[in-house]
């Protein structure tokens, strides 16, 4: 599976980690940078990875900077994408099973390299449940006009 991964300056060292995890686990993997940890702008990484999961070059997408939060808002910029700040695997997996999500984001100043690892794992080996949330994640990417009738 080709998965893109992007962080800002904060994550660049757990972005390696998991890069190098995910080749391990028979993953094609985009780095979208940065490749030091040289001060940059997440929201610029977290448009960049939108860009390829939005456009089928990448099924899913893992974005990280120190909260993971400002990461996760940029790359939620995009309609085509449903990004969900992660700290656990339970938070992972129901964000896959519940949300159809196709991108998660961590802070690498809160979660550690064997959490995240956890978090990933729960992630790709979940898949999403359909049914009753499936009207719900339509409406992620479509919501209604303001004023019409739901």
């Amino acid at each position: 599976m080709r998965i893109a991964i992007a962080s800002d300056h904060a994550a660049v060292e757990l972005k390696a980690v998991l890069r190098e995890y995910l080749i391990g686990l028979g993953h094609e993997v985009a780095d979208l940078g940065p490749e030091t940890a040289d001060r940059v702008d997440y929201p610029d990484f977290g448009y960049k990875l939108a860009s390829v999961v939005a456009d089928g070059t990448a099924r899913f997408g893992v974005v990280l900077c120190g909260s993971g939060i400002g990461i996760s808002i940029a790359v939620n910029r995009n309609p085509a994408c449903r990004c969900a700040l992660v700290s656990e695997p339970l938070s992972a997996a129901l964000a896959r099973e519940h949300n159809d999500a196709n991108c998660i984001a961590m802070g690498a100043r809160l979660t550690g390299e064997d959490m995240a690892k956890a978090c990933l794992d729960a992630f790709l080996n979940t898949d999403f449940g359909g049914g009753r949330h499936s009207g719900r994640v339509d409406k992620l990417s479509h919501p209604p006009i303001e004023g019409a009738s739901a």
